[in-house]
Order: C-alpha cells, then sequence, then structure tokens
C-alpha cells in the first residue's frame, strides 16, 4: 500500500526570521504537519480494512477524514516550498504578465490574497490558485484543508491562516503575519508551478469555456 511521507524542510527551522520564528516553523512541520501525514496513512488502512469486511458504513465519514488529512498534507507541502530566505519582492516572466492580466496589478492582487486570507471564518488557507477551466488566476478561501474550492483549480502559492500558523509570535494579529509573509515568497518556485499548471488541460471542450453557454442554441 502506498504510505504519504513528511519530508524535511528545505531550509533551517530558522531560516525564515524574523518574519517567522524557528519555534513556530518547528511545531508547524514537525507536530502539525506530521499529524496530517500520520492522519492520512491511517485513514488509508481503515478503509482498506472496512473493504475487506464489506464494512461501507464506514466508508462515507473516514473519505470524508482522508480529504482532510491529504489536502493538509499537500497544502503545508506547498507552503514550505512557496517560502525562502531573503525572498519576497515581485515575480518576473510569465506569472507577472498573469497577475497583471488577471487581477490589473501586482498591488491589487497582493491586497486581495491578503483580504482573502483575513476573512476565513474559522480556519482555512488563501491560495492563489490555476483555474484551467477559465484559462486565469484565481484568489480563493479554502475553509480546513479541502472546503470551498473551484473543482479542478491548482494551488500554486498557499497562505496558512490557521492560527498554528502564527498565533506563537503574532498572537491575535493575524493581519501582521500576512504581510510579513510577503518578504519571503519564493517566486521562482511559484513561477515555475505557474507555467506548469497552465498547461494542464481537463479535455472539457469548448462547453466550459467562458461564454459557452450563449452560444448554445
Amino acid at each position: 500500500m502506498n504510505r504519504y511521507f513528511l519530508l524535511d524542510l528545505p531550509y533551517d527551522y530558522g531560516a525564515l526570521e524574523p518574519h517567522i520564528s524557528g519555534e513556530i516553523m518547528q511545531l508547524h512541520h514537525d507536530r502539525h504537519h506530521r499529524a496530517y501525514v500520520d492522519g492520512a496513512n491511517q485513514t488509508i488502512e481503515q478503509l482498506a480494512e472496512a473493504r475487506s469486511k464489506n464494512d461501507f458504513a464506514r466508508t462515507a465519514p473516514l473519505e470524508r477524514a482522508l480529504a482532510f488529512h491529504v489536502s493538509g498534507h499537500v497544502l503545508h507541502s506547498l507552503f514550505w516550498q512557496n517560502l525562502r530566505r531573503n525572498g519576497g519582492g515581485r515575480p518576473d516572466g510569465a506569472l507577472a504578465e498573469q497577475i497583471d492580466r488577471d487581477f490589473g496589478s501586482f498591488d491589487a492582487f497582493r491586497t486581495q490574497m491578503i483580504r482573502t486570507a483575513s476573512t476565513i471564518m474559522g480556519s482555512g488557507w488563501a491560495a492563489l490558485a490555476w483555474d484551467p477551466a477559465g484559462g486565469r488566476l484565481i484568489a480563493v478561501q479554502i475553509h480546513d484543508h479541502q472546503s470551498e474550492t473551484p473543482q479542478a483549480s491548482m494551488p500554486i502559492m498557499v497562505l496558512d491562516a490557521w492560527e498554528h500558523a502564527y498565533y506563537l509570535q503574532y498572537r491575535a494579529d493575524k493581519a501582521k503575519f500576512f504581510e510579513a509573509v510577503w518578504n519571503i515568497w519564493n517566486w521562482e518556485d511559484i513561477g515555475q508551478r505557474f507555467l506548469t499548471a497552465r498547461n494542464v488541460s481537463l479535455g472539457l471542450g469548448p462547453w466550459a469555456q467562458p461564454g459557452a453557454a450563449a452560444g448554445r442554441g
């Protein structure tokens, strides 16, 4: 059975200071991220057991648990790679052009992403995602790890808005955390993810393109 694995951070725990403390990074990665990996593996085993016993009454809640844990693992794995020491600034190249096209300007995009993270009710993430059906970048709120996102959208840049991502350092002032992260974005990583995502085709044909419904008679 394939299992999920927790990889080491691509930098030292203190590499992102002063914007994210080493203490937070260690707890966030070693305890919180690990819990999602362990939860996903345990849920896969429980699903296999339920199938072997023909106990399909158990599968629906286990499938929901699997979505939660796997999505938590995926988003945290993205988040670590989206950040780097001495990052920040602005993207360039194709990503910068697409942001200007879809958000109007980098400043408007930055403001929208911070607002998206700040207004999540409860726990969740803000994400910059590629929408292959519309052929555009979109900002989305992800409730918990897996809810309220357009189907098939691909996250390329994610911002953790769960309290464990900032509370030890920023306390209740989460807005300062959402501002500080802009000093450590790894635009090279995010830009490469964008180039990969925009080449994905869902094979939906013209039916999924903007304005297609108006052309049907």
